[in-house]
């Protein structure tokens, strides 16, 4: 049962904070939480967390069935996913990059607006580690546009104390 949806910072900036050689109960502990199939995230995103080193980046890559949800799957409702990715495209327009003429880091992306899509389809939090442009009123970013559609967001702390992940 999924209970979160990843967007790559979610992981990947962690991962490299919190190496695994280091912390390895901790990374061991999120291995076995993918295995369990207890996140979820897209396949631009999926593609993208294919990227991550070491033992869990080999799990991401090796459990791809338990992670990816694929668009068309009978095993999760992926049009209503679809729908809800269509709309937000156009209500946040003028804050996604491929669209603006900000093109920035604190503009949020399409691979970014599938996450929240997936999230709000399936009434589960994000987990990314970016942080609000909230300050800027040209600029969203994952958490900004999680707010304006009702979603929760954590950063990978939130989701460990969530989980009552430690090391």
């Amino acid at each position: 049962m999924k209970r979160y949806c990843f967007d790559t910072s979610g992981f990947s900036n962690p991962h490299e904070g919190l190496p695994e050689d280091i912390y390895r109960s901790l990374w061991r502990a999120v291995s076995e939480f993918v295995v369990a199939g207890h996140a979820a995230t897209t396949r631009e995103l999926y593609d993208e967390m294919c990227h991550i080193p070491g033992d869990f980046g080999e799990c991401i890559k090796t459990n791809k069935e338990a992670i990816l949800l694929e668009v068309g799957s009978i095993e999760w409702d992926s049009l209503s996913y679809i729908r809800n990715y269509d709309r937000m495209q156009q209500d946040h327009r003028q804050y996604i990059s491929e669209y603006s003429h900000l093109n920035s880091r604190n503009t949020i992306c399409l691979n970014d607006l599938t996450i929240i899509a997936l999230a709000r389809t399936l009434d589960l939090p994000v987990v990314s580690m970016e942080s609000s442009a909230a300050s800027s009123p040209k600029h969203r970013r994952i958490p900004d546009i999680c707010s304006l559609e009702n979603v929760t967001h954590f950063t990978f702390n939130d989701f460990l104390r969530a989980e009552q992940i430690s090391t």
